[in-house]
């Protein structure tokens, strides 16, 4: 606030003419009002524009940086507010075209977007190393002249803000901090100054990024909720999710969570349609040697569970928070491990402010949103959130309960995948099905992209025989191998089932292939049969004894005799989509 010789200058009562006059005489104070007024209202406008909250913060920024550089050509003062939203209007169909107006980006841009919508290998902005580096860049650009004064204000503002961040750590810890990342001093000159040795720097360093990070996440998260309530969109909503919601009826959790978003839209398709449509009850994958429990979710889930849904006719966003390997079976975990108590002391996930946006997002449509590893490594849904407590609502294989916005992603596993739906495309039963046989003919074929580890389609039931003459077999995870492939094949049969009484009605100009139906199912009902002989030896939890040589000798004929029906059924797929494709 300035002040004149009369009274300090109330830049609140003033209107807007009288501020952009202000500040075309350069008073801060008097765009900082204008903004404060209307940053909100272009706010909402970019988001109207790119449906996507942290895209449309990071418009916003840049079109009032614009705005203030610029404001001396706005030449009626009383139009700022349609003036600013052209900015805005600008930036935002820039970036929606995938040009950038300017180099540098706002702090609350710069989180881990590597593996965000199936993006590839972008830069990790979440590694302090990598954000460090650029504004010390930026710096040298900056002292040779080379920068644009708005790449500087950006540059000012995100060291401003990452000044404020490092506050979290102790008096010690940032001063080492920032002697090694502001002032660019090497661990061993920076423990000849504080008289420490090497490795003590290094590890206060290794320390103090990981401090820095966290915070940075929870000021994000902090900052997010505070723009809800700016916008007046902070609210409680909750899905009806009642009665046979709460039931699980698969063993493959990925397709129960897709059943039950699938019930909030227009096309409430039956389980079996949902397993055979998305390629779930065809899928096989085996980590060799132990036959691991992570095994029938070893796939790239967003990839997987988005050319699912569009094979039933939707479209879908997701934000992949997870880490490369399977991950420990939880089942053998310490049950303390698994406690709402042991997330607490877990790090806040770089994606939490991203999944919250998704989610919120989705909600508000009126659809729950596919989530991995709410309790425990499995899918479920979130049906609801509550702003005001930061609570989600979730339920994941039968258990419903709710968790604060802060622990998604602080499961046993520590990772986050959420997926939701954002549209519908039209499809008839024969291009669903059509795709489904192409999904499951390269499922078999072994061409989904998987964890490394993993052995996919028909080659998995190899790595499986050679895993159980290996006697190295983990009984647990080997049995859930068993229960949800026998889940899995059930449904298969059941989705051509289901085709023989639908095709008819549903197709008039198209090929006959009620009696290929007839015949899948039959095959699939035998595989499960066959599979069922094994759940009876190796039952689930505890698995039996697969490292016998009498049952491993049992079970390798089993497997045998599984996967040559299995090779018969993926042919019978083959054949039936050359038929459509035809």
């Amino acid at each position: 606030m300035e002040t004149t010789a009369d009274r300090p200058i109330q830049w609140d009562e003033m209107e807007d003419d009288e501020l952009v006059k202000y500040s075309q005489a350069g008073e801060r104070e008097a765009f900082g009002e204008l903004v404060r007024r209307h940053r909100s209202k272009v706010y909402g406008y970019a988001r109207a524009i790119t449906r996507e909250s942290y895209l449309a913060e990071d418009v916003v920024q840049d079109a009032l940086i614009r705005a203030f550089m610029h404001l001396g050509k706005l030449v009626d003062a009383r139009r700022f507010l349609p003036w600013m939203q052209r900015i805005v209007r600008n930036q935002a169909y820039t970036r929606l075209k995938g040009s950038s107006a300017i180099k540098e980006q706002t702090f609350t841009e710069l989180e881990g977007k590597g593996r965000a919508n199936g993006s590839g290998s972008l830069e990790q902005w979440n590694d302090l190393d990598s954000i460090l580096g650029r504004l010390n860049h930026s710096a040298s650009e900056a002292a040779s002249g080379y920068n644009v004064p708005e790449e500087r204000i950006v540059q000012q503002e995100t060291l401003r803000a990452l000044t404020g961040i490092i506050q979290c750590l102790k008096p010690r810890e940032r001063l080492i901090f920032e002697s090694h990342f502001f002032d660019q001093l090497s661990p061993q000159e920076i423990a000849d100054l504080f008289q420490l040795s090497s490795a003590n720097v290094y590890q206060i360093i290794s320390r103090s990024r990981k401090k820095v990070i966290q915070e940075k996440i929870r000021v994000t998260v902090d900052s997010y909720i505070k723009t809800r309530r700016d916008l007046g969109i902070m609210k409680k909503n909750i899905l009806p999710y009642e009665g046979p919601m709460k039931e699980t009826k698969t063993w493959t959790s990925a397709a129960d969570a897709t059943y039950k978003m699938l019930q909030f839209t227009d096309r409430k398709l039956s389980l079996p349609m949902v397993m055979g449509l998305t390629g779930h009850a065809f899928r096989i994958n085996i980590i060799p040697k132990d036959v691991h429990i992570a095994g029938p979710t070893a796939y790239f889930f967003g990839e997987s569970l988005s050319r699912g849904l569009h094979n039933i006719g939707f479209h879908s966003k997701f934000i992949d928070g997870m880490s490369d390997g399977i991950g420990a079976n939880a089942n053998l975990l310490d049950p303390a491990l698994m406690e709402k108590g042991a997330m607490n002391k877990r790090s806040i996930h770089q994606e939490l402010p991203r999944a919250l946006d998704l989610i919120h997002a989705s909600l508000d449509r009126g659809y729950p949103v596919l989530a991995w590893d709410i309790f425990f490594p499995e899918f479920g849904t979130l049906y609801g959130y509550d702003d005001e407590t930061r609570t989600l609502y979730a339920e994941e294989c039968g258990r419903v309960d709710t968790l604060p916005y802060e622990n998604l992603g602080k499961s046993v596993l520590e990772e986050i995948f959420v997926l939701a739906i954002e549209g519908s495309v039209d499809l008839t039963l024969r291009q669903q099905l059509r795709l489904a046989l192409e999904t499951a003919t390269e499922l078999y074929e072994g061409k989904e992209n998987a964890v490394p580890t993993a052995v996919k389609g028909i080659a998995a039931y190899d790595a499986w025989i050679e895993s159980l003459h290996g006697r190295e077999i983990e009984p647990n995870g080997h049995a859930y191998n068993i229960e949800v492939l026998r889940d899995a094949r059930y449904y298969a049969a059941e989705f051509f089932k289901e085709l023989v009484t639908a095709w008819p009605k549903a197709m008039e100009d198209g090929p006959d292939l009620t009696t290929s139906f007839e015949a899948a199912a039959t095959l699939y009902t035998e595989i499960c049969k066959k599979f069922t002989v094994l759940h009876g030896m190796f039952p689930f939890p505890k698995g039996g004894e697969p490292n016998s040589a009498e049952q491993a000798a049992t079970a390798i004929s089993l497997v045998e005799e599984i996967k040559a029906l299995e090779i018969e059924a993926a042919a019978k797929l083959s054949q039936m989509f050359a038929g459509l494709s035809s």
